[in-house]
């Protein structure tokens, strides 16, 4: 499939920026976080599987739905563990016999030929590729006869890596295979691009082959797309787009590396590491490639942690194959480490001694500046009790000084009260000295006329009495409620809604108002407040003891009253 210039170079455009904007520092980063969390996808694998397992304690479950339950199951545990898809193969291949399913039979014996190769059992795995009859596939799905070409393709990719002959007879049967698969493959699938990018590698055209893998990365594939292709797998062990990713950020690392760009190279590499981690797959080759970039590269410790978690992971999945190639690396990589462990004991060793040395000087600097700060302590001491005695001396004057605002708030509202009265009785008695004036001159008119009678209805009547106490209790009220303004809301403040206390159209303070009044201004014996009131003293009691009750504090409502207006 020719693609045009133009689209070909947009193509590596977005690739490279992709790979630019995510510098090697930054994937590695990444890789050893991923590495961290290897356990928690470990554990998201487990589970999926233990779901599918459930379902075979299902009652009543047929040969059929038995048969798709194991190749779920062997799906998962494909390059994961693979002597658990090994064994669930087999069960299948029991069913598939059994049902007498040519289809079934020969899936089954293509998944079990990919198992065998990464058990490292080659020999098993073409033998059980030639036991299928290529006649037979022409009655089968085409997805079948993909995975068939797939699968001798990755048995002589095996074969060519023992030999170092480009023109050995493998690579050209490999080619054979690739062109058998491109004219099945459907040419609008991500699996015709990989193998289109894979000739073209192949074929120096190393520019082409990243501009279609960035296409194939950026293609997603179907759920129901059953003719997918990657090198080294077969449809029916792919575990997840991830993996797929993978795949291809392999191969373009391989391309990569043709081309000499080692940080190019190890950035997909790191990818394809961080996929696979991802998808919980343990049989994977690109952890592998990169530790071996970097040991070359001198950088030991991350070579040594790659390497490391490539080893638990094969010997995890059974990888045969794959433990094989790296017990060839391991060792060289792991001694490397090893040695620049030495190096560094040395040198803490080394680091070991100086520090000791300067620990000695160190602990005769201790002691002297103990010696000192003993001293500082005692000056501290002493300056903290005497601190301690200049604070209690503040509290004290603070307490007095409290005390003397208290007595001074309390002297300037009896100063006020006795300035306002003073002047208001100062006003009343020269007023009150008028009108006996006038009464006086009154009472002596009327006896001058002789009216005796007159005289005597006069001084019998108690109008003149009445008419000076209602003076008297207005004026008392409105210079009470000028030096309290607020004293009747306040008052209310301190009973329910309704009953609450509201004087009269014609009154200033009604009786109850007044007898707080004078609690307010101290008078509180109610023999007082009833010749104030030219009422009975039990009158006085009744009313105290009423609204008591009605209050809202009947324990200290005398208290609340003297609070008003401080």
């Amino acid at each position: 499939m020719r693609k045009s210039a133009w689209i070909v170079s947009l193509l590596i455009f977005v690739l490279c920026s992709n790979a630019s904007a995510h510098n090697t520092d930054s994937v590695f980063s990444a890789l050893l976080q991923a590495i961290k969390q290897k356990d928690i996808y470990q554990d998201k694998k487990e589970s999926r599987i233990a779901d599918v397992k459930k379902v075979l304690q299902l009652p009543g479950i047929t040969d059929l739905q038995r048969y798709e339950i194991y190749n779920r199951l062997q799906r998962e545990y494909s390059a994961y563990r693979v002597d658990s898809s090994v064994y669930y193969l087999e069960l299948n291949l029991e069913i598939a016999n059994k049902l007498q399913n040519i289809e079934f039979l020969y899936d089954t014996k293509l998944n079990l030929s990919y198992s065998y190769w990464i058990r490292g059992q080659f020999f098993e795995s073409l033998n059980t590729l030639e036991s299928l009859d290529r006649n037979r596939f022409d009655e089968m799905p085409d997805w079948l006869l993909i995975n068939y070409y797939e699968s001798y393709k990755r048995i002589y990719l095996y074969y060519s890596s023992w030999e170092k002959d480009s023109n050995n007879p493998y690579y050209r049967k490999i080619a054979l295979y690739r062109d058998s698969l491109l004219s099945i493959v459907p040419h609008d699938s991500q699996s015709f691009l990989v193998l289109q990018a894979e000739k073209l590698f192949e074929s120096g055209q190393n520019t082409e082959a990243i501009a279609i893998l960035a296409n194939a990365m950026a293609k997603p594939i179907a759920d129901d797309d059953e003719t997918g292709y990657f090198t080294g797998r077969v449809l029916s062990q792919i575990q997840s787009d991830g993996h797929e990713k993978a795949i291809i950020a392999n191969i373009t690392a391989q391309i990569y590396g043709k081309e000499q760009n080692l940080e190019m190279q190890k950035y997909f590499y790191a990818m394809s590491a961080i996929y696979d981690i991802q998808s919980a797959v343990k049989e994977n080759a690109s952890m592998m490639a990169l530790a071996l970039l970097l040991y070359e590269e001198g950088d030991i410790d991350k070579a040594y942690t790659f390497i490391r978690s490539s080893m638990d992971d094969a010997i995890f999945c059974n990888a045969r194959f794959r433990v094989y190639e790296l017990s060839k690396i391991f060792p060289i990589i792991d001694a490397a480490y090893q040695e620049k462990m030495g190096k560094q004991q040395f040198q803490l060793k080394n680091y070991l001694t100086l520090v000791s040395i300067l620990s000695v000087f160190l602990i005769g600097a201790i002691i002297y500046v103990y010696r000192q700060m003993k001293r500082i302590a005692l000056i501290r001491k002493e300056l903290y009790q005497t601190n301690l005695q200049l604070n209690q001396l503040n509290e004290e004057l603070k307490y007095s000084n409290g005390q003397l605002s208290t007595v001074n708030i309390r002297l300037t509202e009896i100063n006020k009260v006795k300035e306002a009265y003073l002047g208001k009785f100062i006003d009343l008695c020269s007023r009150y000295i008028e009108k006996l004036d006038d009464y006086r001159r009154n009472l002596n008119r009327i006896a001058n006329r002789g009216k005796i009678e007159d005289l005597l209805k006069a001084l019998k009547s108690t109008d003149f009495i009445n008419d000076e106490l209602s003076d008297f209790y207005t004026n008392f009220d409105e210079t009470f409620l000028r030096i309290y303004p607020s004293f009747i809301d306040d008052f209310n403040a301190l009973f329910p809604e309704e009953e609450r206390q509201s004087p009269k159209q014609n009154e200033v303070l009604n009786t109850e108002l007044r007898i707080y009044a004078l609690i307010r201004l101290g008078i509180s014996d109610s023999s007082k407040i009833a010749v104030f009131l030219r009422c009975s003293i039990t009158t006085i009691y009744t009313y105290r003891s009423k609204l008591k009750r009605k209050s809202l504090f009947p324990n200290n409502l005398e208290e609340k009253i003297m609070s008003i207006g401080a």
